[in-house]
């Protein structure tokens, strides 16, 4: 039998989604393609390369984002450079939502996440670019 947890993932993605800025879908339909808004995806290459993505999102696997926005780490990315705004999107929201929670509470300010997630994008009909193995996103 597993051991009982002091707290659920659920109860930490709950606690989460009260601390950061929920954008929905249809929303961030609008904001694909704006100067100053960069939409990241943190799932899993597998899910993108299965599923899809959002039109000109930044791949960030879920591990690496901690390590790729903090300007002092070996890993830093210049995407994360600047004065963007960052939407931050999983397959469900909650991956996102903990990451937003926690890339908040590093310092980086013009953050949200996409309240349900790519399955939220799909169901309200936004646009999906399928995988292509020659092109690396």
């Amino acid at each position: 039998m597993p051991n009982k947890l002091k707290i659920s993932s659920a109860s930490l993605v709950a606690k989460a989604r009260k601390e950061i800025m929920e954008i929905d879908a249809k929303k961030a339909i609008g904001m694909v393609g704006l100067d100053d808004v960069v939409i990241v995806d943190i799932r899993d290459f597998r899910e993108r390369q299965r599923t899809g993505y959002i039109r000109d999102s930044f791949h960030c696997p879920r591990g690496m984002a901690e390590f790729w926005v903090d300007p002092e780490s070996p890993y830093f990315k210049p995407v994360f450079d600047g004065k963007k705004t960052f939407l931050f999107y999983c397959a469900s929201g909650w991956r996102s939502a903990l990451t937003v929670a926690t890339l908040q509470k590093m310092g980086i300010e013009k953050i949200a996440h996409v309240t349900g997630g790519f399955s939220s994008w799909i169901e309200v009909g936004g646009e999906i670019i399928q995988f292509e193995e020659k092109n690396g996103k």
